[in-house]
């Protein structure tokens, strides 16, 4: 019979609690063999070779795109390719972290005489530490449960929990080391969005050269609503006699003069601009560029230089597009 709706929340929830008393049981056992792997891998040349059969693959997959993505750099080999051939992938200067919940894993332990021969480090991590893989590397990581959730004790599912979360620390401990930032991580995702939103600036978005609206000082309303026309957004800059930004005219200010019933062919653009108007750096991320859009409730602004004269015009709708946000 098909359990109720209720039953099967409770189940969830034993599940969770059971991942989550191994977890918390994990945090005693970070203790100096966790330092002693951290060492290794920071003074390896090469990279970490993860490796793992079954489950035990399927996250030392997910570990090595994990250190790879956070400046360690490192891959995955099946063991069972290994010893057909693609243990060429692994030189002398790398070192193999090796996943086996029992530690008994025979394509794992095939492949072990041939990393010692080759004087190639080995960090275990393993469920049972003093199995044959726990006891022939150079450093082990204890990775044991008390019990799986899976209520045949089959299926691996605390213990699979427990080796991500150890990889993760391993990845997060190893970043911090090595002092890697954002900018880094957006160098290893350059085409995602996280990816933009770390390295994409302002000048490579804005509107430069003929395409950025400007008009002089002393234009009138009309000069000014053409230009706008013409470059389609909703903003023109106004530059002095130095060509230096001394204003802007949008939509919301053209808004305001009509309300005020003035004739748009004979006023100077000077008595309608907006003078202390926002502006920011074109080597600015556009991120933040999007920021100070939305805190100020502005939809365009202008890139300045040191002297302030206009370099480029940013709208929002550039910043959609180029895929910040």
């Amino acid at each position: 019979m098909p359990y109720s709706d209720q039953e099967l929340i409770d189940s969830a929830k034993r599940t969770i609690q059971v991942e989550t008393n191994a977890l918390e049981a994990l945090q005693p056992r970070v203790d100096q063999s966790f330092v002693n792997a951290c060492r290794l891998i920071l003074e390896c040349e090469g990279h970490v070779v993860v490796t793992g059969m079954g489950k035990s693959g399927h996250i030392g997959n997910k570990i090595a795109a994990t250190l790879a993505s956070t400046g360690t750099p490192s891959h995955f080999v099946h063991p069972g390719e290994a010893s057909h051939g693609d243990l060429g992938m692994i030189t002398n200067k790398d070192i193999v972290l090796a996943l086996s919940n029992s530690g008994t894993t025979s394509e794992l332990l095939m492949i072990v005489p041939l990393l010692k021969r080759s004087q190639i480090p080995m960090i275990s991590m393993t469920g049972d530490a003093v199995s044959p893989l726990a006891l022939t590397a150079d450093v082990h990581l204890d990775a044991s449960v008390e019990k799986e959730a899976c209520p045949l004790g089959l299926a691996p599912t605390s213990s699979t929990t427990v080796a991500l979360a150890i990889g993760d620390a391993l990845a997060i401990a190893l970043l911090e080391s090595r002092g890697f930032t954002a900018e880094d991580f957006a160098f290893s995702h350059p085409g995602g969005r996280l990816g933009r939103r770390l390295l994409v600036k302002v000048q490579e978005i804005m509107h430069g050269g003929d395409t950025m609206p400007l008009v002089k000082s002393g234009s009138n309303l009309g000069e000014a609503l053409l230009e706008m026309s013409r470059k389609g957004l909703g903003i023109t800059g106004i530059v002095d006699t130095e060509g230096k930004l001394c204003g802007v005219f949008t939509d919301g200010d053209l808004r305001r003069a009509l309300d005020q019933s003035l004739d748009v062919r004979e006023i100077e653009i000077d008595q309608v601009m907006t003078r202390k108007c926002k502006t920011i750096s074109a080597n600015t991320l556009a991120i933040d560029a999007f920021n100070q859009l939305e805190d100020n409730k502005i939809m365009a602004l202008f890139a300045v230089d040191d002297n302030h004269k206009p370099t480029g015009a940013l709208h929002m709708h550039d910043l959609f597009r180029s895929g910040v946000v």
